[in-house]
């Protein structure tokens, strides 16, 4: 049956305490508290460090058997290596996530310098992968948004290691100049490109970034609201993570964007309660 996940860019935040998860929760515990908000959570800190296998095993114990990680492959991989000789660092993190199952989604997050001529090593990598991992990628050259012969061009290579193509929709945080110091940060870090809303496998995957403003954010994401739907009813599980530029609301507006599809498709799943926040104590 086909399933919406939604989920945030983090399962942890300073700001989450006593409004998403319960005060001076151990640090054990936190992605069990997050996974009774949402069931997907995208795996950043897998790019910068390879995590030990015991510290996967807790994430596996902490979330049930329909929670989905998105897992970004190392930069020594993506960034400084560019596929060449990756071998050692590539056994390490798919030994190092193993215990996440085919829970975990292999996501490829590439340098907006890795363009159209580059695509040939990106096809080499993708189908050495393991044939029984799920696998995604993100590009940021403008080319493969803007030269219809670089979109097909990657979407055959793609589609050829049945990887999906993950689109990073900035457009409406760039709409309008930033207004707070978070989103200036991120005015300065994102990329500006094309929204993309094709598909290519069975299991899609979005990253939204919305502004400081829930109106402006809620609004931005009706057209994804029409499209993941669409999908839905195509028999696809979609996945879409919500960013905003300080990520303090993210677990809440997750969940607010699958109540938007469910209400257009009433039959959707809903998704679990979360467990009450006790109200903070002065002893």
């Amino acid at each position: 049956m086909a399933r919406l996940h939604v989920g945030c860019a983090m399962w942890t935040h300073k700001a989450w305490p006593g409004r998403f998860v319960p005060q001076s929760l151990p640090a054990g515990e936190r992605l069990r508290a997050y996974a009774g908000w949402c069931n997907a959570v995208e795996g950043n800190t897998t790019f910068y460090a390879t995590p030990a296998s015991a510290t996967v095993a807790t994430w596996a114990r902490q979330t049930g058997p329909g929670f989905r990680f998105v897992v970004k492959v190392p930069k020594a991989v993506t960034h400084e290596r560019r596929f060449a000789g990756v071998e050692p660092e590539m056994r390490a993190f798919l030994d190092a996530i193993e215990p996440l199952g085919e829970r975990a989604v292999l996501w490829t997050q590439l340098p907006g310098s890795f363009g159209p001529a580059d695509v040939d090593v990106l096809g080499r990598f993708l189908r050495r992968l393991p044939a029984d991992r799920r696998r995604a990628v993100e590009v940021r050259h403008p080319g493969f948004f803007t030269e219809a012969g670089s979109t097909s061009l990657l979407e055959r290579t793609l589609a050829g290691a049945d990887a999906e193509w993950v689109p990073f929709d900035t457009t409406v945080f760039f709409q309008s100049p930033p207004v707070s110091e978070a989103e200036q940060e991120a005015w300065a870090k994102k990329p500006r490109l094309p929204r993309r809303t094709r598909a290519l496998t069975d299991q899609p995957i979005v990253r939204y970034l919305g502004r400081d403003s829930v109106e402006e954010t809620v609004a931005g994401w009706r057209p994804w609201t029409t499209v993941v739907a669409g999908w839905l009813r195509e028999g696809r599980s979609p996945t879409v993570f919500l960013h905003t530029p300080d990520n303090v609301d993210a677990p809440a507006l997750a969940r607010r964007f699958h109540d938007d599809v469910r209400a257009l498709l009433p039959g959707l799943e809903a998704l679990p309660e979360p467990e009450p926040i006790e109200p903070a104590t002065l002893f």
